[in-house]
């Protein structure tokens, strides 16, 4: 395989739809709008939801579309793109009817020392968002950041596992979800709400910011010693099988991947595929930002790139030339610090 074919492959990974997520959205009976989708996930899921729906339904992807060639790929490949000001209350109410919502909007770097426009991103486009599409089903990303740092040995938080948010981007997130639930219970909006940990593709994630560390010679920081990891292909699946579940209260669902690994290791794997040592900084910390998934592969299956493929894949891409966001993921930071 040339390596244009190699990462196509790895391209492709994170749209394709497959089996999940064409059945989940088969009885869909209207159109889908996407709020949020021009950033580093939405154009995938956009996509992956286009080609499940297959032309029978029309997807529109709803952005301030602030990178033109997200706007481009996203209409090359069947997506209607609707250009918005989502903190606008009249724009969002012109938006399109639809049967379906994913919500992708919000705010996150930049918070410290900042923080008023991050809550106005995370709780007012909620808002306005749950009021114009309350009829509709509504798939909403939240943050694994809503739980508190667990014990790295203690399979990670679950779905009912008390929000103890730390920080003011955390906060927020936590903000986010209760701004649908009382939108939800006041109109009775079915809502799934998406708790995701760390999703990966080559260009950003957590093992590409260790994989970048590594070729750089750069430590790689153990303070948060582990992690949770999941393919962004199959975090766009899980979010988008998660309409055929959405409830009132709202269902929520954390979606990362089955492993707690650690960082240490992660390190030395992406090394070895290089062939370069990787070195470190710190001691691991005996807690760190952990989910426990289980809910989710019960609903829709383990995630179908498994870690070790994942590693592959990441480093296939830096050493093919694939293009990188730069966009850190800061994993390492244990103050909600953002």
């Amino acid at each position: 395989m040339t390596t244009n074919e190699t990462l196509e492959r790895i391209a492709r990974s994170v749209w394709e739809p497959g089996d999940l997520v064409t059945d989940a959205l088969r009885d869909l009976t209207g159109d889908l709008v996407i709020v949020g989708a021009g950033g580093k996930m939405g154009v995938s899921l956009s996509r992956m939801a286009a080609a499940a729906l297959d032309g029978t339904r029309t997807v529109y992807a709803v952005s301030r579309f602030s990178d033109p060639a997200a706007r481009a790929e996203l209409e090359e490949n069947g997506v209607e793109t609707v250009s918005c000001d989502l903190l606008d209350a009249d724009q969002i109410a012109a938006l399109p009817d639809a049967a379906a919502v994913v919500f992708m909007a919000g705010r996150k770097f930049g918070t410290t020392g900042d923080s008023a426009p991050t809550w106005a991103s995370n709780t007012i486009i909620p808002a306005l968002v749950a009021q114009r599409y309350a009829d509709s089903r509504i798939a909403v990303f939240s943050s694994g950041n809503v739980y508190p740092l667990v014990p790295s040995d203690s399979g990670g938080a679950h779905e009912g596992t008390e929000p103890q948010p730390v920080g003011e981007y955390a906060q927020s997130c936590l903000g986010r979800e209760k701004i649908f639930t009382y939108y939800a219970e006041r109109n009775g909006t079915p809502i799934s709400i998406i708790r995701l940990n760390y999703a990966n593709d080559g260009r950003y994630g957590v093992l590409t910011d260790i994989a970048k560390n590594v070729i750089a010679g750069t430590p790689v920081s153990l303070g948060n010693g582990m992690v949770n990891v999941i393919w962004q292909g199959d975090a766009n699946r899980f979010a988008l099988a998660s309409l055929a579940h959405a409830d009132n209260p709202p269902a929520i669902i954390n979606v990362t991947g089955p492993e707690t690994a650690s960082v240490r290791r992660l390190a030395e794997e992406i090394g070895r595929r290089l062939g370069l040592a990787p070195t470190f900084e710190g001691t691991e910390a005996p807690t760190a930002l952990l989910s426990d998934a289980g809910r989710s592969f019960g609903l829709f299956g383990y995630p179908q790139m498994p870690l070790a493929r994942m590693l592959d894949a990441t480093v296939e891409w830096i050493r093919g030339g694939g293009a990188l966001l730069d966009k850190p993921t800061h994993f390492t930071e244990r103050e909600g610090k953002y």
